[in-house]
């Protein structure tokens, strides 16, 4: 596995949590921990698309974190579980899982 796409999931975990700080943040180490996630989202993010293609890149990043927000809302904030939900999740992962099964590697990358 290329490692750079162990730091695109890593940028995805860190998308999920600065959004859901962006609506649940009321302390000041609460922002704290969502601006230290803003950071370390896009500087990993910006290391993987250096060795990956830039749109396959924010694709599957940009994937990831609609999928966990939506899962998380649903799972741990209660947010009304739909099935249409379910179903474009479904949809954009197929799409995410497409996208990196056609991604060619470039030499040196691992």
């Amino acid at each position: 596995m290329n490692k750079a796409w162990l730091f695109v999931f890593g940028a995805g975990i860190f998308e999920i949590g600065w959004v859901v700080g962006l609506k649940y943040a009321n302390t000041w180490w609460s922002w704290g921990l969502t601006v230290v996630a803003i950071y370390a989202c896009m500087h990993l993010l910006l290391i993987a698309s250096k060795r990956l293609p830039v749109g396959t890149t924010y694709v599957v990043f940009t994937g990831m974190g609609t999928t966990g927000t939506v899962l998380l809302d649903m799972l741990v904030f209660g947010e009304p579980f739909q099935v249409a939900k379910l179903l474009l999740i479904v949809v954009l992962l197929i799409g995410v899982i497409g996208l990196k099964a056609v991604t060619v590697e470039q030499e040196g990358d691992r």
